[in-house]
């Protein structure tokens, strides 16, 4: 495979991700943090990292509203619920094993 139709790969299965998280607003960025190590903010910190790469300014919140499909403000409004005792330790024992 060559690399243009790599990256094309690439693209597709992010959009599909993003398709997908957008319908599973249910799913908490706590949840995906305890069982994947990873969340929608991780993913938006990594969209600023690979514009800087590539020598291109995009800061924080863009990047958060092209993962959440809006903003973050309006998103954590609408769909963040507050973090369950037993979330918050699993999330705290997962870093303590970094």
């Amino acid at each position: 495979m060559d690399a243009q139709t790599q990256t094309e790969l690439d693209a597709a299965v992010l959009r599909r991700l993003l398709t997908h998280l957008d319908g599973r607003k249910d799913v908490q960025n706590i949840e995906l943090m305890n069982l994947a190590g990873f969340c929608r903010n991780c993913l938006s910190r990594w969209y600023v990292e690979a514009a800087g790469e590539r020598g291109l300014e995009v800061d924080l919140a863009s990047a958060r509203e092209r993962i959440y499909g809006m903003t973050y403000e309006h998103w954590k409004e609408r769909y963040q619920q507050p973090a369950t005792e037993e979330q918050l330790e699993r999330l705290n024992a997962s870093r303590n094993k970094s």
